[in-house]
């Protein structure tokens, strides 16, 4: 298994950004042509989606709708004030796994990875493990 690591710097409390290319660089230099690619983010209040990479409403469409369903300000108990933020990254999830066939990621069509960010601005790390059979 191969170890990676990347740093993803945000700019505002919540935010989308696409890593794609980053974990492609990785790849490319890597010495991984078949297996798998796990994502992990080790955040309680970040996470790691593959979604559309086409349009960029869906992101402004995504956090509306993640806003609507937990709003910043509510009834919460959590005394650090970014309650939403951990509940928002766990519906998102901290990990993602994608095949590599012949160095690429066995994305679809319009899919991206898209780092997501519930509580910044932050500098945030992002862990990638590469495992399978090498060149």
């Amino acid at each position: 298994m191969e170890l990676h690591q990347i740093n993803v710097i945000t700019s505002k409390r919540e935010e989308i950004i696409d890593i794609s290319d980053q974990i492609q660089q990785i790849l490319k230099k890597s010495s991984v042509i078949e297996g798998y690619c796990h994502i992990f983010i080790p955040h309680t209040t970040a996470g790691i989606t593959i979604n559309e990479n086409a349009d960029r409403n869906v992101k402004t469409d995504f956090l509306y709708i993640l806003g609507k369903l937990i709003p910043r300000s509510d009834a919460y108990l959590h005394s650090e004030g970014n309650s939403d933020s951990h509940v928002k990254a766990s519906l998102v999830g901290f990990s993602q796994t994608i095949i590599i066939h012949k160095g690429q990621m066995l994305l679809g069509t319009w899919q991206g990875l898209w780092f997501c960010e519930f509580d910044g601005p932050r500098t945030r790390k992002v862990i990638i493990a590469l495992e399978g059979s090498t060149a």
